[in-house]
C-alpha cells in the first residue's frame, strides 16, 4: 500500500530542484518570455514542441524539503513498451541515410519513446531522489507543477545554455559508448558537425567575432556511459532577451541535426510518438543575478496520462549502421530504466 495522507499532500505541492537548490513557495507560473527578465529565480521547462512554462519560486535552498517527497513504487522491468520496434527503427535509420545520400541533410537525430504504466500516487520527486542516488548527473533537474500537469525528473548530462552576464556557452554531446575505446571516427565527425551548427546558432545573438570553441571532442564519463563533448561560447549584448536567445538556438542542435530546418522536417516525418518534454530544455534562470543554466532534456522521465515516459535516440550520419544505432538507443535507456524499477518510500515521520 503506497498511498497515504502524506502522499496526498505532497502531490499537490509545487517543487523544483536544479543547480543544487530546491525551489519551494511557488509565486507565479507564466509562459511569457518577458517573465525571465522580470526578476526572481525561475524553473524553466521548454518542451520540444509547444508553449514554455516558467515557474518562479520564492525560496531556493540547498536543503531538501523531505516533507515534499512522496513515494515511488517502481516500474516493472517487463512493462516498458516502445513507440517503435527494432525493425521499424532500423527502417527509419535507413530512410534518414537515404536523405543523407541525396544531400538533403548531413545528420539527423532519430528518437523513440518508452512508456510504462504507473499508479496515480507515484511521485516524480521520489524518482528524482532515486536518480540522484544511482545516476548522479551534472544537470540533474526536477520540476513538479501539479496544476500544470508537469512532472519531470531529468538526469541530463548535456548543457544547452549557460549564461553569466553577457557570456553564454553550450556543451553539445555527440558520441556515446560504454568506454572510450567505443568512440569511433563516425562519432567524432558527428560531434564536429553539431559544433558547427551550435556556433552558427550562437552567432545569431553574439557580438561579432566572439564565438569560439573552448573545448573540442573531450571525453566525459557518466554512469555506464562515456560521451564526446565539445564546448562553444560567445558574448552577447547585456540587454539580449531570452526569447531572442532561445529562438536562435532551439531546439538544440545535438537532438535535431544539420541543417537544422531540414532535419526537423525529417524528424516530424519519421517519428510516430511526440517527444513532448524529451529533447526540449530544463533548468533555471536567475533574472536578478543575470545567470542561468539550461540542460538539454535527454535522459529524462516525465509523467503523462498515468504513464511514465522516457525518450532515447541516436544521431544518424551516412556512416551509421542501423543495427548499431538501435543498440545505442538501448544502451542509453538501460541503466536509467533500471533505476526506475527501484522503489522509494518517504519516512512518514
Amino acid at each position: 500500500m503506497w498511498a497515504s495522507e502524506h502522499d496526498e499532500h505532497v502531490r499537490h505541492e509545487p517543487v523544483a530542484h536544479m543547480g543544487g537548490l530546491w525551489g519551494t513557495g511557488l509565486t507565479e507560473v507564466s509562459s511569457k518570455w518577458s517573465s525571465l527578465d522580470d526578476g526572481g529565480r525561475w524553473a524553466v521547462v521548454i518542451p520540444y514542441e509547444g508553449e514554455p512554462v516558467f515557474a518562479r519560486f520564492a525560496r531556493w535552498s540547498p536543503e531538501c524539503p523531505s516533507e515534499l517527497i512522496g513515494t515511488w513504487p517502481g516500474v516493472s522491468a517487463g512493462q516498458w513498451t516502445s513507440s517503435v520496434d527494432r525493425s521499424t527503427y532500423i527502417r527509419q535509420v535507413e530512410i534518414a541515410r537515404e536523405a543523407i545520400s541525396r544531400g538533403d541533410v548531413y545528420q539527423v537525430n532519430v528518437c523513440r519513446v518508452l512508456s510504462a504504466d504507473l499508479p496515480a500516487d507515484a511521485d516524480i520527486a521520489a524518482l528524482h531522489v532515486l536518480l540522484n542516488d544511482h545516476n548522479p548527473a551534472p544537470y540533474s533537474a526536477l520540476v513538479r507543477l501539479p496544476e500544470q500537469d508537469i512532472h519531470i525528473a531529468s538526469a541530463s548530462p548535456e548543457l544547452y545554455l549557460k549564461r553569466e552576464g553577457n557570456k553564454i556557452s553550450s556543451g553539445p554531446i555527440k558520441g556515446t559508448g560504454t568506454e572510450a575505446a567505443d568512440l569511433a571516427e563516425k562519432d567524432r565527425a558527428e560531434n564536429v558537425m553539431i559544433v558547427d551548427l551550435v556556433r552558427n546558432d550562437l552567432s545569431r545573438v553574439a557580438e561579432v567575432g566572439s564565438v569560439q570553441v573552448s573545448g573540442l571532442l573531450e571525453t566525459e564519463h557518466h554512469p555506464g556511459l562515456v560521451h564526446l563533448v565539445s564546448h562553444v561560447s560567445a558574448r552577447i549584448a547585456p540587454d539580449t532577451r531570452w526569447q531572442d536567445i532561445v529562438e536562435a538556438t532551439f531546439p538544440p542542435g545535438s537532438i535535431s541535426g544539420a541543417p537544422k530546418s531540414t532535419a526537423l522536417a525529417l524528424i516530424a516525418e519519421l517519428e510516430v510518438a511526440s517527444r513532448e518534454f524529451y529533447c526540449g530544455a530544463i533548468g533555471w534562470v536567475d533574472a536578478d543575478e543575470g545567470t542561468a543554466c539550461l540542460a538539454v532534456a535527454i535522459r529524462t522521465f516525465w509523467r503523462a496520462e498515468n504513464q511514465l515516459r522516457f525518450g532515447t535516440g541516436a544521431g544518424i550520419t551516412w556512416g551509421s549502421d542501423a543495427d548499431s544505432e538501435w543498440r545505442e538507443t538501448e544502451l542509453k535507456a538501460a541503466h536509467l530504466c533500471s533505476v526506475a524499477t527501484k522503489t522509494w518510500q518517504a519516512d512518514p515521520s
